[in-house]
């Protein structure tokens, strides 16, 4: 079994598939299969010090976002009902920004994401865990129960979207997203009936990403003290880069490994990913399929080169 880092998410009715030199997304619209590629270099192989170890994992994770949002945008203005009109709202930001509209659109998506991120997922928890003092003095015992309350809130908020019909349906994209990957994976020919056999849960997925960070930033905050609630943020903060390079080489190496060990750690995120996938139909693994090979297109063979 050979191990690549190609992979991508989904998108509304549809698949995106991120290589080396390019992305593509691929779309279902009726009996069609709609595909548009872009040509981006990931910035972890522009720049040396960007994909330095344990440096590489905050970049990867801004281009991750910037390519993710730009392709859920593209999804859902395919999809954009037909009979919608400007408002004046809409007129006066095209004439303040003209064509670097959708970029200003795009990166304050991508503020106000990070912001509310930090704010339920960090603010939170650390001001809900301060209450633990009334019952120990002990900083690492607060910090621990600061981490699985940030821990429960993930998965609260996974089961609460996973109920929406909309999110099921790209839960289900999510789930051919991994079965054709894990199908290029074991050198099968891209077929819809080699992808259906195969799992929905990858150790690659963003949602197992996301839960090593947690369980990794109860680690590194456990070595903190409790101050006052506004250097604890701070901190947090701060402290954000460190967690997820130190995550970003753990998903790469559960991606390429099979050692037990790690195997065991990265288990719960793939739990976690029973909400974040369903069984796709072979309409969506022909998406996946569609957008995957978009990609090998410009791959020039080495599709299984680190990015």
């Amino acid at each position: 079994m050979k191990k690549t880092d190609i992979g991508g998410q989904a998108v509304i009715e549809g698949v995106m598939m991120r290589g080396h030199r390019s992305y593509a997304i691929a779309l279902r619209k009726g009996e069609d299969i709609v595909i548009k590629k872009e040509y981006a270099v990931p910035l972890t192989r522009k720049n040396k010090f960007f994909s330095l170890p344990f440096i590489r994992g905050t970049f990867a994770l801004l281009d991750s976002l910037v390519i993710g949002i730009k392709s859920l945008t593209y999804s859902a203005e395919v999809f954009e009902d037909s009979e919608s009109y400007e408002t004046k709202f809409d007129i006066f930001l095209k004439k303040i920004f003209g064509e670097r509209l959708e970029d200003v659109l795009m990166y304050f998506s991508i503020i106000v994401s990070l912001v509310l991120s930090i704010i339920v997922f960090f603010v939170g928890p650390t001001y809900v865990a301060d209450y633990a003092r009334i019952f120990t003095q002990n900083a690492i015992m607060i910090n621990f129960v600061e981490g699985l309350v940030r821990v429960l809130i993930f998965i609260a908020y996974l089961l609460f979207i996973a109920q929406m019909k909309d999110i099921k349906r790209i839960f289900e994209y999510h789930g051919a997203e991994h079965k054709v990957i894990h199908c290029l994976e074991h050198g099968e020919e891209l077929t819809v009936e080699n992808a259906r056999k195969y799992t929905t849960l990858h150790p690659r997925c963003g949602t197992n990403f996301l839960f090593i960070v947690m369980i990794v930033s109860i680690i590194v905050f456990s070595f903190l003290k409790w101050p006052s609630f506004y250097v604890r943020i701070a901190s947090r903060v701060l402290l954000l880069p460190i967690v997820a390079g130190i995550s970003y080489e753990v998903i790469k190496l559960a991606g390429k490994s099979d050692d037990k060990i790690l195997s065991l750690f990265v288990y719960p995120g793939l739990l976690l990913q029973k909400i974040t996938t369903r069984e796709p139909d072979d309409s969506q693994l022909e998406v996946a399929i569609a957008s995957l090979k978009s990609v090998l297109e410009d791959e020039g063979g080495k599709e299984f080169e680190s990015i």
